[in-house]
């Protein structure tokens, strides 16, 4: 019995609602762990919650709440936070993350902090490296993620196969392996759409979950069910960036008039203004006017 309540995760609720994206619900479980077994899982238990937080876009409660004198291990999760809010100029955070980084590159919310920012500033290879400090099943997920985006599916799955070995049963293990169906296409979009579906049957919907059914949906040509689905995540959250993005996405599919096409986008541009796909918007924008600049007439005719 004492061997059985050892193996019990007191935070399996808490860390499992943080991964398939349901934050309020993160943070009402681990307000119920009052009493942890020990002080690391209560460390643990706020770290969890400063992270729902900060994906709630609530950043004010983590540097309010996290001081000099709270834990090493949570120390990272402020200037994250500082980064996410705009609260330093993001060369600085950066510049901090990079110098603390180098001085312990054991703490693993450093890691995961320094890994989001170097995402956030598009350096997948500074993401990479500094992943590879740690063996957690969330920084290999991390790991996944990075490989997909260079389109290395080959080293996503030597990766994922990490995972399985490690714990297959695992929800990040499952939705790593559902990232690389996806990725993989055909067939395997429908392996992709059982595995969230059989986490939404677990779990509950939630945004990220909704909204990887909609890719495989879309990649599959089946808009309707895709719309679907995307309402439901609007419904959830009406402002949630990946939504919106695919929902752009869809109208196109759709045939839809280009101005619902163009609500989405200002929705976007208005609640998330750095996210990537409006940068990567503006830099085809410029990319676009420069183009244009350089073929036009130096002396336009004017005309009578």
């Amino acid at each position: 019995m004492a061997r059985q309540q050892q193996d019990v995760d007191e935070l399996f609720e808490v860390k499992n609602y943080f991964y398939i994206g349901n934050y309020q619900q993160c943070i009402n479980e681990a307000q119920k762990l009052k009493k942890p077994s020990t002080p690391e899982i209560a460390i643990q238990r706020d770290i969890f919650t400063y992270r729902s937080y900060m994906a709630q876009n609530k950043f004010l409660v983590v540097l309010d709440e996290i001081h000099g004198a709270s834990p090493e291990e949570i120390q990272p999760l402020k200037l994250l936070a500082d980064y996410l809010a705009g609260k330093q100029k993001k060369e600085t955070v950066v510049a901090q993350i990079d110098q603390q980084i180098s001085a312990n590159a054991s703490n693993e919310t450093l890691i995961l902090a320094a890994a989001t920012i170097y995402m956030n500033e598009n350096n997948l290879e500074a993401a990479y490296k500094v992943l590879h400090a740690s063996e957690s099943l969330e920084a290999m997920a991390f790991i996944v993620d990075i490989l997909l985006k260079l389109d290395r599916v080959d080293l996503a799955r030597k990766k994922l196969k990490e995972m399985q070995d490690k714990d297959d049963d695992a929800t990040l293990t499952q939705l790593a392996q559902a990232w690389i169906n996806v990725a993989s296409g055909g067939d395997k979009l429908q392996d992709a759409y059982y595995i969230y579906q059989e986490l939404v049957d677990k779990y509950g919907s939630t945004p990220l979950l909704l909204n990887g059914q909609v890719v495989t949906f879309i990649g599959q040509g089946k808009y309707e069910e895709a719309e679907a689905a995307l309402q439901e995540a609007l419904d959830k959250d009406s402002n949630n960036p990946d939504t919106l993005v695919n929902m752009i996405v869809l109208q196109r599919h759709l045939g839809k008039a280009p101005e619902i096409a163009n609500r989405y986008l200002s929705q976007l541009k208005d609640a998330n203004p750095d996210h990537p796909y409006i940068r990567d918007l503006k830099q085809k924008e410029t990319d676009f006017s420069r183009i244009c600049q350089q073929y036009s007439p130096s002396n336009p005719a004017i005309p009578a």
